[in-house]
């Protein structure tokens, strides 16, 4: 199976091949779980960080009526909270919306690995970033757009992250989300959702069929739903400097600091 985490970090810096096989070694604990299963839920103590190596995953609350509010999607190469263990307990659940395939990374070995190859330590501290301007993007997206410039932002989006991990086939890709599932990603009723995709399709923006979507025509697309692939930070390699912050994670109780700096050898 290609490792799309290796791929993701490969976008932010360039790794040599001590790099990856030491990410690949740290991504070899693995577990399936199965659609519309939850990977983690909410209240639970946190555990090991995860990836996704393949299919599809959401993060989402689930309302005291029952309801659903999806706040990202997760794709083959996403972390799923590089800082989560600095928290008590998990204030989301993680769900699997295909097949997932997860590698389970105990901080500890997150913390070797950053200590000896401190280009991974800076590609990682760039994609929390990356995932940070995605989680900003994507408020703007809900609170401001109407229906048919959400899904149209939504689908760029998804686009543009998926090109990066080379899982696109010209200007298509595979989209194995629900009218709900985009109905719960995007804040709209399962009815609007399909209005606005009947809208896209009307004005040849796209065509969907047999879970494929396509875009017929990618920079209309973008100019209808005001999107711009900046915010992404995807293909940016040439931006990261030696001088880049090593990416820092919080000491446990009872570990020493200088530890994570100089491990031992």
């Amino acid at each position: 199976m290609p490792n799309f985490l290796i791929a993701k970090l490969q976008q932010f810096t360039s790794l040599s091949d001590a790099d990856r096989v030491a990410l690949h070694e740290v991504t070899d604990r693995r577990r399936q779980v199965a659609a519309r299963e939850d990977i983690v839920r909410e209240g639970e103590p946190h555990g090991p960080i995860r990836a996704i190596l393949d299919g599809w995953a959401c993060r989402y609350r689930r309302l005291e009526d029952g309801r659903r509010q999806v706040s990202a999607l997760l794709l083959p190469g996403d972390l799923c909270d590089t800082h989560v263990t600095v928290l008590r307990a998990i204030d989301h659940s993680i769900g699997a919306l295909t097949p997932v395939t997860v590698a389970e990374i105990p901080r500890d070995r997150l913390d070797r690995l950053v200590g000896y190859h401190p280009r991974l330590g800076r590609a990682l501290w760039r994609e929390m970033l990356a995932a940070a301007s995605i989680q900003r993007e994507w408020t703007v997206n809900m609170a401001r757009r109407e229906g048919v410039e959400r899904l149209g932002h939504l689908f760029c989006a998804l686009f543009h992250r998926l090109r990066a991990a080379e899982l696109t086939r010209d200007r298509g890709y595979g989209l194995p989300l629900s009218q709900s599932d985009l109905a719960d990603a995007s804040g709209l009723t399962d009815v609007h959702v399909k209005r606005c995709l009947q809208a896209l399709r009307d004005r040849d923006l796209i065509t969907s069929r047999s879970r494929w979507l396509t875009i017929l025509d990618l920079p209309a697309l973008q100019r209808a739903s005001g999107f711009s692939p900046d915010y992404c930070h995807v293909g940016r390699r040439d931006s990261v400097r030696a001088a880049d912050p090593i990416l820092s994670l919080p000491p446990e109780t009872g570990r020493h600091e200088a530890s994570h700096r100089h491990p031992a050898r």
